[in-house]
């Protein structure tokens, strides 16, 4: 299993820390500024600065000492939500040159991937106060990625030649209370001679570029999930 970001507690610590220091540093200056007092004010200038370097380096080398790594099938991808934590897991892959019949019939470009990728509220990670309250999900943002670095999005057009399938789908930002899980299916049409696929989940929120360890900060190696075809998983949970 792999934790985004690792040790979350004491990444959103150091992140609202410093940006609380930040703020009171900020309203020192403009008061400094106010009154004249240039010396004051020459020093929360380089306390700021200080700090601003300070963060920016720790946050460049916790990116610069991560490495990729790819989770195989049934093993989980956790996503702190503050007071909680959401494992994210591969469950089925299966490909297919076309999907669905008659008028709802789609064929890939090269194959489809269908892929099931299942999401779990795990109550072990929950915090001491936080009670069986539904939880809804912070944004998600899943795409394919081929040997070569291209990202690949969903398919829109082979999603909905799944028909009946793709109404039961339950979309990535349904709430869920502790212990609960569901099952999303997702499809990609890979072009032709894409070698080596692996499927990218992540929360696009832009605050995670600049917390400390997170997989989506400025040069951060990523966690991917590979992709067996035909791997079904049982009792992933």
């Amino acid at each position: 299993m792999e934790f985004v970001p690792n040790h979350a507690p004491l990444v959103v610590l150091a992140f609202l820390l410093t940006g609380f220091v930040g703020f009171v540093g900020t309203v020192l200056l403009v008061g400094a500024l106010f009154a004249r007092r240039w010396e004051w004010a020459r020093k929360i200038v380089v306390a700021l600065v200080a700090l601003t370097c300070l963060y920016g380096i720790t946050l460049l080398a916790a990116s610069l000492a991560s490495s990729e790594k790819t989770l195989r099938a049934g093993e989980k991808k956790y996503f702190c939500e503050i007071d909680c934590h959401l494992a994210y897991s591969v469950t089925s892959v299966q490909t297919a040159k076309t999907l669905g019949s008659g008028e709802r019939q789609a064929t890939a470009a090269g194959m489809f991937y269908v892929v099931t990728l299942q999401t779990y509220f795990d109550e072990k990670t929950t915090s001491a106060t936080r009670g069986n309250g539904l939880l809804y999900p912070n944004l998600r943002m899943v795409r394919m990625v081929d040997e070569q670095g291209q990202w690949i999005p969903a398919s829109l057009e082979g999603t909905k030649a799944l028909g009946a399938q793709a109404a039961k789908m339950v979309p990535l930002e349904q709430p869920l209370r502790p212990g609960d899980s569901y099952e999303t299916t997702l499809v990609f049409d890979l072009p032709p001679g894409t070698q080596n696929p692996r499927l990218w989940l992540t929360d696009p929120e832009l605050v995670n570029r600049v917390l400390i360890g997170h997989e989506s900060s400025y040069f951060h190696k990523k966690v991917y999930f590979g992709l067996e075809t035909g791997k079904v998983v049982a009792g992933s949970r």
